[in-house]
């Protein structure tokens, strides 16, 4: 706790989205007289898009620091004593206080609180291969991952890369790859890419990547990475081939980072991520609170715990943390599972749930699909895109969107965002007053489509 009676101490742990946005917002609500707030972050980053790394490595971003929204600088200035280069390596709940070590000095030491924060993000998947700590393969979580990858792309000759996992992480590296005029093979373990989709619509995903160049390796387990002489990556190995590679990106996922936490005996949910209240406060702790990609979210759709690892949450939980923090009053009420990506000119969404997820909830659904354009037919321009619907049987409660398609495509999602988060069912989508020019949409938007589709689904069931 603060030695000094006249204000408390708020320790954040993670200086990227939420740690920062809490302390930020805190400052706003309390000034240093009575908040005296200190930062750890182990980079030497601070609120920075993760998600535009890909852009940046595949060249469409020029410069990484186009990519920081608040450097470690602006963040002092505003009386926020940020300590980058600074690992935290204990949590002590009992005495409330944290041990910190300076990477760079090795000086350890430490820091009582109040209220702590704890925003320590995620970890990409490094499965346990030979080869996997080889120079040329390469994580992408962090701006230094992303600047090491960019380092070997350009020290590299060879012009083969290769690509595991086959999520938004390994779509989107695979894109970059291809900007950068390497020769792109994907290994992917499921039976389609993008697992977050259900197979018929990752089936379009694979075509189109294939269609791009891309080669596409499915349902195949990597064994090993192969070293040359001078210990560099030089092939990705499965079961059945072996695969040239001058460059290796792991896109396998992420996992919540809580070791500090389990080692606290915080409470983790089933996904390893903390849990928490509406307010973004630890269950059981009053003074400790947390968000970002290291919690689990509540699922509005399923009503279960979930882990999703999106910006987009990450900035909301550290407002409502900071809020509660500095005296203020916020609540997180939980999530869609709305997300979008890209690879190349296919547009890529989904929210709500897919068909699996339907029955692991137990719910019983009807599913449609159909195919429009991003525009009326007769207007240059217009793309195809493909949206699949999933609705309660019965109730006809919307459940789920999927949608892939060109431009003009992903940011339809957001009306199904929408309706999901609403409760609405299929039926009343079919009257939403949504937005129509030739220029922009078809008469009947994709969406309700879909939508008038499954509410003849349902009734039929």
């Amino acid at each position: 706790m603060s030695t000094d009676t006249a204000r408390e101490r708020l320790v954040v742990i993670g200086g990227d989205a939420t740690g920062m946005s809490a302390a930020s917002q805190a400052r706003r609500l309390k000034g240093p007289d009575e908040l005296e707030i200190v930062a750890f972050e182990r980079g030497h980053f601070t609120s920075y898009s993760a998600c535009g790394i890909p852009y940046w490595v595949g060249g469409q971003v020029a410069e990484r620091d186009e990519l920081i929204a608040r450097t470690p600088e602006e963040h002092r200035a505003r009386d926020i004593d940020l300590r980058t280069r600074t690992e935290v390596t204990e949590i002590d709940v009992a005495g409330r206080r944290v041990r910190s070590r300076e990477l760079d000095g090795g000086a350890e030491s430490w820091t009582s609180y109040d209220k702590l924060v704890i925003a320590t993000g995620a970890r990409p998947v490094r499965p346990d291969l030979p080869g996997i700590d080889a120079p040329g393969v390469h994580g992408v979580q962090t701006l230094g991952d992303g600047q090491a990858l960019l380092d070997t792309l350009r020290a590299t000759e060879g012009r083969h890369a290769v690509v595991v996992g086959a999520g938004y992480i390994g779509v989107e590296m695979a894109e970059a790859l291809i900007h950068r005029g390497y020769e792109v093979t994907v290994v992917n373990r499921g039976a389609e890419p993008m697992s977050t989709l259900d197979a018929d619509m990752g089936r379009l995903v694979h075509e189109a990547m294939t269609g791009m160049g891309i080669t596409m390796v499915d349902d195949a387990e990597v064994t090993k990475i192969l070293t040359g002489d001078d210990g560099r990556a030089r092939a990705v190995v499965t079961d059945d081939a072996e695969y040239p590679a001058d460059v290796v990106v792991l896109g396998i996922g992420v996992r919540p980072e809580t070791t500090l936490a389990q080692e606290a005996g915080l409470p983790l949910g089933a996904h390893g991520g903390l849990l928490t209240d509406r307010a973004m406060r630890v269950r059981g702790h009053e003074n400790i609170w947390s968000g970002g990609d290291c919690v689990e979210v509540l699922d509005l759709v399923s009503g279960s715990e979930r882990h999703i690892a999106l910006g987009t949450h990450a900035n909301k939980h550290g407002q409502v943390i900071g809020s509660n923090v500095g005296g203020d009053y916020a609540t997180f009420p939980g999530v869609v599972g709305t997300a979008v990506s890209k690879v190349c000119d296919l547009e890529i969404a989904r929210t709500g749930l897919r068909e699996k997820d339907a029955r692991r909830a137990g719910l019983q659904y009807v599913t449609v699909t159909i195919e429009s354009t991003s525009r009326a037919g007769y207007y240059p321009g217009a793309a195809l895109m493909t949206v699949k619907m999933l609705a309660e049987r019965r109730t006809g409660r919307l459940l789920g969107v999927q949608i892939v398609g060109r431009e003009g495509a992903a940011k339809r999602v957001d009306v199904a965002a929408v309706a999901l988060t609403a409760g609405m069912t299929v039926e009343q989508m079919t009257a939403l007053d949504l937005g129509y020019a030739p220029p922009f949409s078809p008469v009947w938007d994709p969406v309700l489509v879909a939508a008038r589709k499954a509410v003849a689904a349902v009734r039929a069931g």
